[in-house]
């Protein structure tokens, strides 16, 4: 099902240039594990609650005016109440984003009609505690016009999704009043692309001298914002919500409340290598874990950043 999840995502997304004629239907199917994942670098594991067993869950991307025919299933193994609530859909909030019992399945459709970056989560009660334990993604859904001299093509782009880490056995109602808090994640470890703070960081993000990268941000904690800033950069364009229509220029720190998204562009000099960091410049988030190392250089890895490695895991 992942399988069919990731080419049906990806395959939409490469049609970017295209107008809405080539609208389609899109299948998406989602099942709910709770299980034990690894949350740093070092390998320690703690119980979360996921989509399709990984945080953030799998990342969707559709065209605007694709209709998403989606599937949720809550594996029998579980012990919790699940649902999800993508802000990219309209549709009934005591229909569509109903909860269901372990072992039982929801299906609905919905129309992607505004293009940007949005989250998805779940929306069981309490919210705090089940967004609070890892359920969240985000869904791309791509301009119908395609890229244009307002909203260019990057040359490569990055999803990153920030959220909380709590200490393991903290209750509902402490998340919701943010006590417990350990740490941010972003993709679901701490420090999960800074060598810097954390040597056991197996990866950093990268590109060459002078490339335009597109960082769709998503902030999934539940309770604060962040201050998403690039430490020896500044962001070229910033769309929030993804939205083309909503560009700002030259921005130095943006805002992201929680459930929030944004698009933005880093241009790099191209006369010589250069590194950046993203972080969250709330000094709690970002010496917590919410940085990521941005690595602009000749010969960065061609992958990076591209088709499948856009949310590296």
């Amino acid at each position: 099902m992942m399988k069919t999840l990731t080419c049906i995502a990806l395959g939409a997304g490469l049609f970017i240039g295209s107008s809405s004629a080539f609208a389609e239907t899109v299948d998406v199917a989602l099942t709910v594990k709770e299980k034990d994942l690894v949350i740093d670098n070092a390998g320690t594991t703690q119980r979360m609650w996921t989509y399709e067993g990984q945080v953030p869950g799998p990342l969707v991307r559709v065209r605007e005016g694709d209709v998403v025919q989606f599937k949720l299933t809550n594996h029998p193994d579980n012990k919790q109440s699940h649902s999800i609530d993508f802000h990219a859909a309209r549709v009934d909030v005591l229909d569509e984003f109903e909860s269901i019992k372990p072992g039982s399945t929801k299906e609905f459709t919905f129309k992607a009609e505004y293009p940007g970056v949005f989250i998805y989560h779940c929306g069981s009660d309490s919210m705090a505690e089940h967004i609070g334990r890892g359920m969240y993604g985000v869904i791309i859904v791509d301009p119908k016009e395609g890229y244009t001299k307002a909203f260019p093509k990057p040359d490569r782009e990055y999803v990153l999704v920030q959220g909380d880490l709590f200490e393991a056995g903290t209750s509902a109602d402490d998340m919701k009043m943010n006590q417990g808090w350990k740490a941010a994640l972003v993709n679901g470890k701490v420090f999960h692309y800074d060598p810097v703070h954390d040597p056991n960081a197996g990866q950093v993000l990268e590109s060459e001298p002078g490339e335009r990268v597109r960082i769709h941000f998503v902030n999934a904690m539940i309770n604060e914002a962040a201050a998403f800033h690039p430490i020896a950069g500044i962001w070229e364009q910033v769309w929030d919500n993804g939205n083309p229509k909503n560009v700002s220029w030259g921005l130095q720190t943006v805002e992201v409340p929680p459930a929030h998204g944004l698009t933005l562009d880093l241009i790099s000099p191209a006369d010589r290598a250069t590194n950046n960091a993203l972080v969250d410049h709330r000094m709690k988030h970002a010496l917590n874990g919410a940085i990521s190392v941005l690595m602009n250089y000749e010969g960065a890895d061609p992958d990076k950043g591209r088709g499948e490695h856009v949310l590296l895991r």
